[in-house]
């Protein structure tokens, strides 16, 4: 069993090392000082953290709820909120330009003279698709983890149960909230499939770190997508350690 995880982390430790070999410090500064990566990396780490914001604005009270109560058709439910994870990236694209251009929310938007596709907003909507399922699934083990005894004894104390909810459970769950948060804009980070459909691939307008690295291959620039790209690995593997050395829940991530 150590045989097989070790083989396994460094099958990841070269694969990064590979990307190192093809590159050089000299590629990531002009990549660096490209216009059009620059924009990339604002747009990015500005569409990720409203991602990870409004993710966590439904997966609290969501992972809540389906942790706490049991309701008809549960199981079902459970299983729709997970299929933002198994389905194919480009299926979800493919589902949002069709529920934004092809239905009443359509008409609805341009009722109010407002574009969602191939715009920034759509960026965000593609992000927030995936990556909030990450968030609600860690949200539902947290709150499924923590023992409600508390919560019961608060009650008993006059406590109702929205102050139970915010003073009682929500610093328990810290830990799990800062771990949804920091999965959800890791995994927004590296969303690609869904944004090059229902946003496209538009240079200084959607273009985000995974679009740029789709961009840069496209026009045979290699050693500059793979300049982008380690960006993007530092990047993501930064915030995620910092979870694990400030808010590392063992139980979860």
């Amino acid at each position: 069993m150590g045989v097989i995880a070790a083989t396994y982390v460094l099958f990841l430790i070269v694969l990064i090392l590979a990307d190192l070999s093809y590159t050089s410090p000299s590629e990531i500064l002009t990549a660096l000082k490209s216009e059009e990566i620059q924009y990339s990396i604002k747009l990015s780490l500005i569409s990720c953290t409203i991602t990870m914001i409004l993710s966590l604005i439904v997966a609290i009270p969501l992972g809540y709820f389906m942790a706490r109560y049991d309701f008809p058709f549960k199981k079902w439910i459970d299983a729709i909120l997970d299929i933002p994870i198994i389905l194919p990236p480009l299926v979800i694209g493919l589902s949002l330009l069709i529920l934004f251009n092809q239905t009443v929310l359509k008409d609805f938007f341009d009722f109010f003279g407002v574009s969602v596709s191939f715009t920034v907003a759509s960026v965000i909507i593609a992000q927030f698709t995936v990556a909030c399922a990450f968030a609600i699934r860690t949200m539902y083990v947290t709150f499924a983890q923590i023992n409600n005894r508390q919560e019961q004894v608060a009650l008993t104390l006059g406590c109702n149960q929205r102050q139970t909810f915010f003073y009682v459970l929500l610093p328990q769950a810290k830990n799990g909230i800062l771990t949804a948060g920091a999965l959800a804009w890791a995994r927004a980070l590296g969303e690609f499939g869904p944004l090059l459909v229902f946003s496209g691939s538009t240079r200084m307008h959607t273009e985000v770190l995974s679009v740029s690295v789709y961009l840069e291959i496209t026009t045979g620039k290699i050693e500059a997508a793979v300049a982008v790209s380690l960006i993007m690995i530092v990047s993501g593997f930064s915030v995620l350690l910092l979870v694990r050395l400030f808010g590392y829940n063992k139980t979860i991530l």
